[in-house]
């Protein structure tokens, strides 16, 4: 997953070394940085500083954007736009920084630094966008565009600020222009919000467990790591489970205890819908009426097509056409699944109806008894340390670039590690962050962001941050993975690549700055590879023996490939629908979100054994991460990785060199430089298919 930025930063810009300060602030985020590859100095910055330095980089922008403004000059692509892509980098250094650590290691003290600046963050944004001096600069420079013989990346630069300036309000009256800054402003503040409660609700709940009986059928590791939570809580000698999925999912895969798995399911589909403070139903209602307020004063019938005007997709039409595509193919196998779940349960003596709460339990059993598959034998070769090392591994075979441990660097927090990622001929590219462990202050899944974009025109190398939420080691047991959670390592790698193997000069279009439905390619590509045989015989070792993954077992692992797919797609499909269905309402009057989700659902024909992926109060991705009106992206990007992944296959060479180069010089290099479909056939010399993805699911035989 790609997190957004937080707050609207209009330039993302990154301090170089030419235009920070000398060390004369006692706040760190105000000097030069004093690092190995001018990182951040995470060991030297506190809470305290973050305010100052934001307020300091909003001030220096609007003397930067002023100082355009005031240019008599005729406007042109260098004073104007190359100006603009210069502004703003103390600010973007702040909020690259705050926004990565609230992400990954809140406390309340930050918090209350993001709602405080949200407000003002958003007014300096609005102040840009709805600066009417600047758009007739940015105006004439689009209209002259012709005249200015710019390069392709320089087209794109210019479309992408002109069509900024008109989606942020440009040419709205007056009255309107104030209209969005409010409308602006309480988003910003309902998103924290939202996400502040999100993360309450998730800590709030623990399954507290004193009788071992109750343990029954769980792995080992599984409880070995529940005894370790309760130590860090203080219950010796108690086991402790909690909503994180490193400790729910298997508990619900494992669990023979059917009352305590019900419980704890109910506890995680119902974060944001207790009635306390932490209940977001009302403020699901507030944004989803803003944005439909927003999407008209923008000339657009919903928010929907406001958003997805900027996308690959275009229109939401057209996104409909494809999910529905992949419902309909998905819901009948989801249905059969339940079937067979149940006459499973008949034979083993149940006498109870599937419930959502049974399903992964059952699943779980159904695949060992048909295909001889143990989740937790499956496990033992994927050591979390073996499988980065696969992912690197990967990237070297495909783009000749090496990963250097670094252990002289501040890191964002004393779990995380960092690598210093070279290229082929030695070069420096970059920095990445990998910070894989749970903790209380931070947020749940999986994602990538970036500490610092690469930049030509910056003279900034990336800084690249991957943070997931994996089993902590216990004792002398590593972090052993699932092969989902091998999958989740390897397609967020995928996004790193994608930010570390940008060759842009403009940081507007550097790296992951692309369509919302064009940034998933990279990453979900890279799950591909974690599940290839040549791959896995590679990076799969016990963890104990250090033998590779036995042939019969990943035989048996692609034999499963397509096991329980109905419930995968139609779990998925489910929440991107439901997605949709908010952002497509066109009525600015308040709903009832919590009914309008069960009719949603309900006129979907979603089966009551499956709950969808996420349910409102806790859809972080749309109501809080950047992918409102978006989380289809998954699925249109999946339709591009498995066509891209073929082009591979075809050549009887997973790591062809030559798809390989293309690969990266057209999708990994370019970043958003050029048109996304464009870039794609130059990489695949045609259009996406959606035969690989539906064969691939199972679901065209």
């Amino acid at each position: 997953m790609m997190k957004k930025i937080t707050y609207l930063i209009c330039f993302a810009g990154i301090v170089m070394q030419s235009c920070q300060q000398k060390n004369t602030s006692d706040n760190p985020l105000l000097n030069r940085f004093d690092t190995p590859f001018e990182v951040p100095p995470f060991d030297k910055i506190r809470d305290a500083h973050y305010l100052p330095a934001f307020r300091e980089g909003i001030r220096q922008q609007q003397e930067e954007i002023d100082a355009i403004t005031s240019d008599k000059a005729t406007p042109t692509f260098a004073n104007t736009i190359e100006a603009l892509e210069k502004s703003g980098q103390l600010l973007a250094q702040v909020n690259f920084i705050f926004m990565n650590q609230q992400a990954a290691n809140t406390s309340d003290s930050i918090n209350a630094i993001a709602e405080e600046i949200a407000p003002e963050l958003s007014a300096n944004n609005d102040a840009i966008y709805l600066n009417d001096k600047l758009f007739e600069r940015v105006k004439t420079v689009y209209d002259n565009r012709a005249n200015e013989n710019l390069d392709t990346e320089q087209q794109m630069v210019l479309q992408q600020y002109y069509n900024a300036f008109i989606r942020g309000g440009a040419n709205l009256s007056p009255e309107d222009k104030e209209k969005l800054k409010k409308i602006n402003s309480e988003l910003a503040v309902l998103s924290l919000k939202f996400g502040d409660n999100q993360l309450k609700e998730t800590n709030a709940y623990r399954l507290v467990i004193d009788n071992k009986k109750d343990l029954s059928g769980l792995p080992e590791g599984v409880v070995s790591a529940a005894a370790e939570t309760a130590r860090e809580a203080g219950l010796e000698g108690k086991w402790v489970f909690t909503l994180h999925n490193p400790s729910i999912i298997p508990f619900l895969q494992y669990a023979d205890n059917r009352a305590l798995r019900e419980q704890i399911y109910k506890a995680y589909i119902n974060r944001g819908s207790n009635q306390n403070a932490n209940n977001n139903w009302e403020n699901i209602s507030k944004m989803i009426s803003l944005r439909v307020e927003k999407a008209k004063l923008l000339g657009y019938p919903d928010y929907a097509s406001y958003v997805i005007d900027d996308n690959m997709a275009k229109t939401p039409e057209n996104v409909y056409a494809l999910c529905n595509q992949i419902w309909k193919a998905a819901l009948p196998n989801a249905k059969a699944e339940a079937a067979e779940l149940q006459k499973f349960i008949n034979r083993s003596g149940g006498k109870f109806k599937l419930a959502p709460w049974d399903w992964r339990y059952y699943s779980e059993k159904l695949k060992k008894q048909k295909f001889g598959l143990d989740e937790t034998e499956i496990s033992q070769y994927f050591p979390l340390e073996k499988v980065r090392e696969g992912a690197f591994y990967v990237a070297n075979k495909l783009y000749g670039v090496t990963f250097t441990q670094l252990h002289d660097i501040p890191v964002p927090h004393p779990d995380a590690l960092a690598f210093e990622v070279k290229d082929a001929d030695g070069s420096h590219i970059g920095i990445l962050y990998a910070d894989y462990f749970p903790r209380a202050s931070k947020g749940s899944g999986a994602w990538m962001e970036a500490y610092r974009p690469q930049s030509k025109l910056l003279h900034s190398t990336p800084v690249i941050t991957n943070v997931c939420n994996f089993t902590k080691p216990t004792g002398d047991t590593p972090s052993l993975l699932t092969f989902d959670e091998a999958c989740t390592l390897f397609h967020e790698f995928g996004h790193a690549l994608h930010g570390l193997l940008s060759e842009c000069t403009y940081p507007r279009v550097s790296g992951t700055s692309v369509a919302r439905d064009f940034v998933e390619l990279p990453s979900q590509i890279m799950e591909n590879w974690a599940a290839e045989p040549e791959v896995l015989k590679v990076y799969a070792r016990h963890w104990k023996t250090g033998e590779p993954m036995p042939q019969k077992l990943i035989d048996k692992l692609q034999a499963s490939s397509h096991f329980n797919q109905g419930f995968i797609v139609t779990e998925f499909m489910s929440a991107a629908l439901l997605d949709m269905a908010y952002h497509s309402i066109q009525d600015i009057t308040p709903i009832d979100a919590e009914k309008f989700e069960k009719e949603t659902l309900k006129q979907l024909g979603l089966i009551p054994e499956i709950t969808v992926r996420y349910r409102s109060p806790y859809f972080g991705h749309i109501f809080n991460g950047g992918y409102s009106a978006g989380y289809y992206v998954y699925t249109w990007a999946e339709v591009l990785d498995a066509d891209a992944f073929a082009a591979f296959k075809e050549t009887g060479d997973v790591f062809n060199p030559e798809k390989a180069r293309l690969f990266r010089e057209n999708i990994l290099a370019k970043g958003g430089s050029d048109d996304p479909m464009k870039l794609y056939r130059q990489f695949r010399g045609q259009e996406p298919s959606t035969t690989p993805l539906l064969k691939r699911k199972g679901l065209l035989k």
